[in-house]
């Protein structure tokens, strides 16, 4: 089956909300279930290497895993909506350190 793009965005944080850009990419197959996605929290201010990304959550490679700063370790997965959720609520910690 072929995969298809479904969501492709970008969003631009203000610097009173932590500044940085948050991006979605999700694919789905024929059948609507996710096969691959992209989360990530970018902010070269906070961190320069990996191109920006401070926090991410992805199944590139066929792993699912986050990255943080540049450590990459893996996840446990049992849903995308999980993957979702667990993210957001990662970056709403880095904010709150702010």
């Amino acid at each position: 089956m072929t995969e298809k793009k479904i969501i492709n965005t970008v969003y631009k944080i203000s610097d009173k909300r932590g500044n940085g850009l948050l991006r979605r990419e999700v694919w789905v197959d024929g059948k609507g279930q996710v096969t691959r996605y992209n989360l990530a929290y970018i902010n070269h201010n906070l961190y320069q290497r990996d191109n920006g990304r401070v926090l991410g959550y992805d199944n590139a490679h066929g792993i699912h895993h986050r990255h943080r700063m540049g450590i990459v370790e893996p996840v446990i997965f049992t849903s995308f909506e999980d993957i979702e959720t667990r993210f957001q609520q990662d970056w709403q910690a880095l904010r709150e350190q702010k």
